[in-house]
């Protein structure tokens, strides 16, 4: 009975991403992704599978080897390359710094079809149907986090690399 259970795999591919789990740390490896996806063809989207309902993600890990069960919940973030995509007609383009629980900071923008009138951060953070929200950074990456870590988030405005920011990065106090 088992020597047939090959005939009812469904096929995948594996897309490597790098997970940030608490108290774990940093953990590589590869997520198992369809060939398409529930609204078509193309391969499943990261985000896509990490925004499911179910509690665990499978992960193949690369170091040490092994197949793993995450519970979502544990994830703090998860990231990975992606192709960038054309510009789609309405949709809203934010850039933002997330302050995580750790303490670090994430800069990058949101890029999601938001209705008319609910296209601000604070729509986006509230989406209900997603636990993780998905960022992309300024390297070409994306970095996909979980709400739960969050501690606060906020605009930023986008500036080019020759603008100075309107604030020095570090200011000496001298106390006489």
């Amino acid at each position: 009975m088992h020597r047939h259970h090959h005939r009812y795999k469904i096929p995948k591919t594996l897309r490597h991403v790098t997970l940030w789990v608490h108290p774990e740390g940093r953990v590589t490896g590869a997520l198992f992704l369809n060939f398409h996806t529930k609204n078509g063809a193309g391969v499943e989207d990261p985000y896509t599978v990490i925004n499911e309902a179910s509690e665990f993600l499978v992960l193949q890990r690369t170091d040490p080897e092994g197949l793993r069960f995450y519970n979502k919940r544990a994830i703090v973030r998860v990231e990975y390359e992606e192709e960038p995509l054309p510009h789609e007609e309405g949709l809203s383009t934010l850039c933002c710094q997330l302050l995580m629980m750790d303490g670090s900071l994430i800069e990058g923008t949101v890029r999601h079809l938001l209705p008319p009138g609910r296209s601000r951060l604070y729509d986006y953070l509230n989406l209900h149907d997603a636990r993780f929200v998905k960022l992309y950074l300024s390297d070409g990456g994306v970095c996909v986090v979980n709400k739960s870590y969050i501690v606060c988030a906020s605009h930023l405005i986008e500036r080019h690399e020759s603008e100075t920011p309107w604030l020095p990065d570090a200011v000496e106090i001298d106390i006489t």
